[in-house]
């Protein structure tokens, strides 16, 4: 039977059908750089400290001095979560005593901030934060909002996934996007914080399995030729590009409420791509709808100017993709070899790491020196290069110096940052968009690198564990970065370990560069140090022999 690859041949590889899908899928993935992180300025907390209630019998001297001093990361900074006592500023300034000179303010009792905060509005207008108090004691529900919106990303791709292979790529790829733009209008009317991120959930459900929809459906359509270069400069250039322009949008608009509808209106950038992307020929054969398959292919016939084959599939083709449709395999084929264990639990800690990598130092973009608009237009702009360089590095390098240079590079530059003197934030910074270079490389690179591992009848199903893996990464990386509250390195020591450790079990990978893509188990190629069970036969009879001689 003749590969579906090389029954479209006659297509060539970059036609104007090829390119207008390229284009199409390319634009549909814009939005979701857009929204997809919106949150780092929604969700962003600004300096704040308590409020000191408006009485007259409250001296402006007293009431200055009515917030304590703590030592914040070596810094000695006003406190943001306790106050002097009222009562004693009150029974102080009446009798008009002067802080430290008639008393000195560190006997005065320390209490909670009873009457709400003072928050600074020279970045923001209004956030989550300050909308709903979302700090101190509550500061937990900044990342958990996060940590929602990723869970509903991993039931999103999950379930999404299963729609798609059921009902079609197309039809769920436009669903998405229709929930997506829909659950962020009704958002942005939140009473509070609950629905909010109740409402978040659904907004990540949708939001990234578009996303995964489209990269499927893109390379189930385009040529072997063109599938690296769509994987890199196709869906993952769109996002970036749609990161770009989001900080601008965040700048001019300084309303978290008014910033989550401009970012819904992106959402109608997706109606005119239903007339520009066909539903992918290669499901529709799968399923048995073999004219529609036809119509498509010779629809992009006509596109590209060139003549289609009399008879694109014959009966016996047909009839094989029937008989390969009714062979099902689960996951216990892959638990029952040693080498397809070991090979999916270092491809899942890699997509783990990269993931949580990847978000945390996005979410962390606010966190850093400097304007945070600007912070994060640097972050989304080095993701272009970082493309380009993955790239090049999977046409003319091997997968596993790929894989183990882009985390190795990134993990030391993230680990190195916290030698850097105080005084020189802005190279930390530098640093900072360069480890973010390195892990968005390896995020490209790792998608290439496990599809080239497993075997045709279960690559899908293995690309779907280490995608929900990966979830679990993006769903800690909120709390990685609110461990910097408690020392602002932490995040940098985690991640900077974590990478660099999975760039160095990524040589215990076979190599895949130039070799034919397994099509069962038995074909894999092994871990390295990992004899096979043939192998360990002969080594054993050959001990045994040894033995009796």
């Amino acid at each position: 039977m003749r590969d579906y690859d090389d029954i479209t041949s006659f297509l060539g590889t970059w036609g104007p059908f090829q390119l207008t899908v390229f284009f199409a899928l390319a634009i549909s993935i814009l939005p979701n750089g857009f929204v997809g992180l919106y949150i780092v300025f929604v969700g962003d907390t600004p300096s704040h400290e308590c409020l000191i209630p408006e009485e007259n019998n409250i001296s402006d001297v007293w009431r200055e001095a009515a917030i304590p001093a703590e030592m914040q990361d070596g810094v000695l900074k006003r406190s943001s979560c306790s106050r002097y006592s009222v009562e004693t500023l009150r029974q102080f300034s009446m009798l008009n005593y002067t802080p430290n000179v008639d008393v000195n303010v560190s006997v005065i009792e320390i209490e909670s901030c009873m009457n709400g905060w003072n928050y600074s509005k020279v970045i923001y207008e209004s956030t989550i934060v300050t909308e709903w108090d979302l700090v101190c004691e509550n500061e937990y529900k900044g990342p958990l909002t996060s940590s929602i919106y990723f869970f509903g990303v991993l039931v999103g791709t999950f379930l999404s996934g299963q729609m798609s292979d059921r009902y079609g790529r197309k039809p769920i790829l436009f669903a998405m996007m229709a929930m997506q733009t829909v659950t962020i209008i009704i958002q942005m009317f939140s009473p509070s914080w609950e629905i909010f991120t109740a409402i978040y959930f659904f907004v990540g459900f949708s939001g990234f399995s578009n996303y995964v929809v489209a990269y499927v459906l893109g390379c189930e359509i385009l040529s072997p030729a063109s599938r690296v270069v769509f994987g890199s400069l196709g869906i993952f250039m769109g996002s970036g590009i749609g990161q770009m322009f989001f900080p601008l949008a965040a700048y001019l608009i300084r309303s978290w409420r008014w910033l989550v509808l401009t970012n819904a209106l992106t959402g109608l950038l997706y109606v005119p791509l239903w007339w520009f992307i066909p539903e992918s020929p290669r499901w529709l054969l799968s399923q048995g709808r073999i004219a529609e398959a036809e119509a498509i292919l010779r629809l992009a016939a006509h596109t590209n100017k060139v003549s289609a084959p009399e008879v694109l599939f014959t009966s016996s083709e047909i009839e094989e993709a029937a008989k390969m449709r009714e062979k099902k395999h689960n996951i216990l084929d892959i638990l029952r070899n040693s080498n397809a264990v070991l090979t999916i639990m270092i491809c899942s800690f890699l997509w783990m790491v990269i993931t949580m990598s990847y978000y945390a130092l996005i979410l962390n973009t606010t966190n850093l020196h400097g304007n945070p608009y600007l912070n994060f237009f640097l972050s989304a702009v080095v993701e272009v290069p970082a493309f380009i360089i993955a790239m090049l590095l999977l046409r003319f390098c091997g997968r596993r110096f790929c894989q183990a240079s882009t985390l190795l590079m990134g993990g030391a530059v993230i680990f190195i940052i916290q030698l850097i003197p105080t005084d020189l934030m802005e190279l930390a910074t530098l640093l900072e968009m360069l480890g973010k270079l390195g892990v968005t490389a390896a995020f490209c690179v790792v998608y290439a690198v496990t599809s080239e591992l497993f075997p045709t009848v279960v690559r899908n199903m293995a690309m779907g564990t280490c995608s929900m893996t990966a979830r679990i990464g993006s769903i800690v990386s909120p709390f990685i970065i609110y461990l910097g509250n408690y020392y602002r390195y932490i995040p940098y020591i985690v991640l900077g370990s974590l990478a660099v450790f999975a760039g160095l079990i990524t040589l215990l990978l076979p190599e895949t560069k130039g070799k034919v893509l397994p099509e069962t188990i038995a074909q894999m190629q092994r871990i390295k140090g990992l004899r096979s069970s043939k192998q360990a036969s002969v080594m054993k009879t050959a001990v045994i022999k040894e033995v009796k001689l």
